[in-house]
């Protein structure tokens, strides 16, 4: 016989805090607050001058955003989950009440950060907790790109050509234009294609915590976006990139501005690199495989591809995917007692 109790709820959450609920460890280290009030500011709550049923407040979208982020849900899945899980109901603050935000809230609530040019406030401020727990940026950094992939479009010869001129073919109804990514771009990468987008980030060494980051269509050469994620507040002037990034008028540039370029080399036909340059590229290599380790991170999460269309949906999609692994690696260094220094 199956055993009741009118306090099951109470024991189950009991139960589960005696396992490990890594939603309520992050509570402990992240100012939630914090988060929302930046996000307002950048991003004002619409008023309700025409009525109608308030929205929820910013801190609980926030913590939709991070659920939908970590577990890597899609908006409907986001809505069933807040439904039917227990930690994330205990999580958003909404165990009692009836009320649940839907897909077409998750959906409202990325578009006003977006229409309000306010995608990236969200990494940003992260950022700023990382640095107020400590985490300044040290080491000297690593500079990457990974490829972001979107769903692919079916279009015709001609149609590809007026987009990639960044004209609307006459044909298409405003619905069908609604469901066409035009910002997205095919490249190919160790002789693969991949159509999408691209982000480019800057990883401090010490704590492996992204800094900054580009998102840009995948069409565009990784070295385009070296200098804009350059970080000046690393305490370390060593930068660390592969050989893609090689740029000799770029390097000898950043030198005389008191940076140490840290770029493996590559060879040419006829003219491979000489067993010096070997023995360098594998000395940065051991340091600079720690960026992998952030890429791998965010394939984790599923920031390897994309369910949005369009550039400014994916530069929202991809700062909230880095601003929730530097949380999630918070955490980690936080729980380890990994010393800010």
């Amino acid at each position: 016989m199956i055993k009741t109790s009118p306090f099951a709820a109470e024991e189950r959450e009991a139960k589960l805090n005696k396992l490990g609920d890594a939603l309520q460890v992050m509570e402990q280290h992240v100012d939630f607050a914090a988060l929302a009030d930046e996000i307002d500011r950048a991003a004002p709550r619409p008023n309700r001058e025409r009525g109608g049923r308030p929205p929820f407040p910013t801190e609980l979208m926030v913590r939709v955003l991070l659920i939908q982020q970590l577990f890597n849900l899609s908006d409907e899945q986001v809505e069933f989950q807040l439904l039917d899980r227990l930690s994330f109901q205990r999580f958003v603050g909404l165990r009692s009440s009836s009320q649940i935000p839907d897909r077409t809230t998750v959906w409202t609530f990325k578009e006003r950060l977006i229409n309000a040019g306010a995608s990236e406030r969200i990494f940003e401020a992260v950022n700023q907790q990382l640095s107020q727990h400590g985490y300044i940026a040290r080491g000297g950094q690593m500079i990457d790109a990974s490829i972001v992939q979107a769903p692919k479009q079916s279009m015709s010869k001609d149609e590809k050509e007026l987009v990639g001129e960044e004209a609307m073919p006459i044909g298409w109804s405003p619905a069908k234009r609604r469901q066409k990514d035009t910002d997205a771009r095919w490249t190919k990468k160790h002789g693969k294609s991949y159509f999408g987008y691209k982000v480019s980030a800057n990883v401090d060494n010490r704590y492996k915590l992204v800094r900054r980051i580009k998102v840009s269509t995948a069409s565009e050469h990784d070295t385009l976006h070296f200098e804009s994620v350059l970080d000046p507040a690393n305490t370390n002037r060593d930068i660390l990139a592969d050989k893609g990034y090689v740029d000799g008028e770029r390097e000898a540039r950043l030198n005389k501005q008191g940076w140490r370029m840290q770029i493996q080399r590559k060879g040419s036909k006829g003219k491979p690199i000489s067993a010096t340059q070997k023995r360098r590229n594998t000395r940065i290599a051991r340091t600079r495989a720690r960026v992998e380790h952030v890429f791998a991170g965010l394939s984790q999460l599923g920031g390897k591809s994309l369910r949005s269309i369009g550039l400014a949906r994916a530069k929202l999609q991809l700062n909230w995917k880095v601003a929730t692994y530097n949380l999630r690696r918070l955490v980690y260094l936080k729980e380890a007692r990994i010393t800010a220094f």
